[in-house]
């Protein structure tokens, strides 16, 4: 099986469009770690700053998306979405895997997050938020922030996105596809 992996979007509706139709498109579902919608009071809008056009994008996507809310994420905003914004956490059991997607600001810390990944019995541990990118395994969980699509915070300014697919985790340049970070489940 094939996942599509995304977080902080913040609106902006080219950064979907281009991780769909150049990692996702053939994805079985995608699992969105929050912050869709709305740009938020910090964060720079760019030009393609489209709320209305990305959850028209989200709502028509064949695949199943599975949406966990982020602080930046309104009800009113959750009202242009036909799938359900999931606060503050998703439980997946996908593929064999015991998954947790959640947007990261309820639980912001390794210990918070190893806590809730071992009660869960976790085998991946999905977040956002922070806007740059992790991949690392801790005990029996791999924890993934797959970085911003829209708005990155990395020091190399690059968007991202992952793929988790066969069993391996990949970390992609959303612009230039190279493989940033990869892990095996």
């Amino acid at each position: 099986m094939k996942f599509g992996i995304i977080s902080d979007t913040h609106g902006h509706e080219m950064a979907w469009a281009k991780a769909y139709e150049t990692y996702f498109k053939d994805a079985d579902a995608i699992f969105f770690a929050g912050d869709v919608l709305y740009h938020g009071p910090r964060n720079p809008r760019k030009a393609d700053y489209n709320p209305m056009g990305l959850a028209e994008r989200i709502n028509a996507c064949p695949a199943p998306v599975i949406l966990a809310k982020g602080n930046c994420d309104s009800d009113v905003d959750a009202s242009c979405l036909e799938v359900p914004l999931q606060a503050p956490y998703a439980y997946v059991f996908a593929d064999g895997k015991r998954i947790i997607i959640t947007h990261g600001d309820a639980c912001m810390t390794d210990a918070e997050k190893d806590a809730l990944a071992k009660h869960w019995k976790a085998d991946l541990f999905i977040s956002g938020h922070i806007h740059t990118t992790v991949l690392e395994k801790r005990g029996h969980t791999v924890f993934l922030n797959p970085g911003s699509a829209a708005l990155s915070k990395r020091e190399d300014g690059k968007n991202t996105v992952a793929v988790l697919e066969n069993g391996e985790i990949r970390i992609f340049d959303l612009a230039s596809g190279e493989v940033l970070m990869q892990l095996a489940l």
